[in-house]
């Protein structure tokens, strides 16, 4: 996400000109014909535990309190001289990796008996590529694919009783996998009254962002001497990140100096539940989900030419129907998200010759309380039988950007 998401609480997202259209709705490229270069960073740092709640006296346990760093890079551009017809077209490109790039390819699973959240994951590594046109007054059009890899290990090896290896193969592949985009732009006033009234300052979009995921792999055939020939160890289909089929529409009125938005998005969670079924290492878990619908409310403000105001705010229903899943104990709860933002441009900054904005924004994501049976087949330390979840999560972001 590019501040200008985390600021309005993704409800000015779908109308963004800047190369993050290429995620959520890159028919919205095309609302600006200018290049541009943009440079991000976004820093989460999430505090997410739980409540003891059957326990005699207020016990709690925190689950994650590592902070996560994103890179990110974006680069649009006007690529009408490519066509002999002079028809306006706009390319553009994010580029975003996990750990400032150290951890393109890391992730993580697990069961547990401690709980676990079920919507905080990683997406180490992703690139979007995409373009867009007017195809009508006031109507523009846009497609782009997101691109994620799957990764896949296979490893044969002799081992010794001792424990002690040799003789080992070892292959590794990461294949990509494809996720299209599509979206539409249009301004009611240049589509219905080219001459001038007050629809001019309305403006919906809609789009479609097909689901994602991405897998791991691992095939380990260990050859024990004089006591087992083979011995198949298969983790397959290990699910570290997913997105579902998300349906999004949008509207937008220009007040002048403030603009406000709304966003309305249905998410199509219900078909992980079979996703999760072929998963080896969460599989026995017996997941339910369900589709949920997300509304996002901003606001932006022109203090002047040069600096401008953005908040926003969002509910995000929890897609985890189940209060229960064995050895897996995924948590998950409802959040309430608010942010806000600054965004400062400079007309003629020094030695360059275009101009430079400067945004910077902060996010706040509340839990609600949810109840949560703990379901395990490990031994250990006692744990609590039943805990409702808390914790919050701050995102901070900045980007640099460069208009040309």
């Amino acid at each position: 996400m590019f501040p200008s998401d985390v600021a309005s609480a993704q409800a000015f997202s779908i109308f963004s000109s800047k190369a993050n259209a290429v995620y959520y709705n890159p028919a919205a490229l095309a609302q600006d014909g200018r290049g541009e270069l943009t440079g991000a960073i976004l820093h989460g740092e999430a505090d997410l535990g739980y409540k003891d709640a059957t326990g005699a006296g207020p016990s709690s346990r925190r689950l994650s309190d590592e902070p996560s760093q994103q890179l990110i890079l974006g680069l649009k551009a006007d690529a009408s001289d490519l066509l002999t017809t002079g028809h306006p077209i706009y390319l553009a490109l994010m580029l975003g990796s996990e750990k400032y790039g150290r951890e393109m390819l890391a992730f993580e699973s697990q069961t547990t008996r401690d709980g676990q959240y079920l919507t905080y994951g990683r997406n180490p590594l992703f690139l979007n590529v995409g373009a867009a046109t007017p195809i009508w007054r006031g109507i523009d059009f846009g497609a782009s694919i997101n691109i994620t890899l799957n990764n896949k290990a296979d490893l044969d090896t002799q081992l010794e009783t001792s424990g002690e290896t040799r003789y080992e193969t070892l292959e590794a592949s990461a294949k990509p996998t494809y996720r299209p985009i599509v979206g539409f732009n249009m301004n009611w006033g240049e589509t219905f009254c080219p001459d001038g009234c007050w629809m001019d300052n309305l403006q919906t979009a809609v789009a479609f962002r097909g689901y994602s995921k991405t897998e791991t792999s691992i095939d380990a055939t260990p050859n024990v001497p004089q006591l087992i020939n083979t011995l198949p160890i298969r983790v397959s289909d290990v699910i570290q990140g997913y997105q579902p089929d998300i349906y999004s529409v949008g509207i937008r009125y220009d007040f002048g100096r403030v603009r406000l938005g709304f966003t309305g998005e249905a998410q199509m969670w219900s078909d992980l539940e079979e996703e999760f079924a072929g998963d080896t290492v969460k599989d026995q878990a017996n997941l339910q989900f369900k589709d949920t619908f997300v509304p996002r409310v901003g606001l932006e403000f022109d203090f002047n030419r040069s600096f401008m105001f953005t908040t926003g705010v969002a509910w995000e229903e929890s897609p985890l129907e189940s209060n229960s899943s064995q050895d897996v104990n995924y948590l998950d709860a409802d959040k309430l998200v608010i942010g806000m933002g600054l965004s400062a441009t400079f007309q003629n900054p020094p030695l360059l010759a275009w101009p430079l904005t400067v945004d910077l924004a902060y996010q706040y994501q509340q839990l609600d309380d949810r109840r949560f049976d703990i379901n395990t087949t490990q031994a250990g330390d006692p744990i609590p039988d039943s805990v409702v979840t808390d914790g919050e999560v701050n995102v901070f972001s900045g980007s640099v950007t460069l208009k040309f």
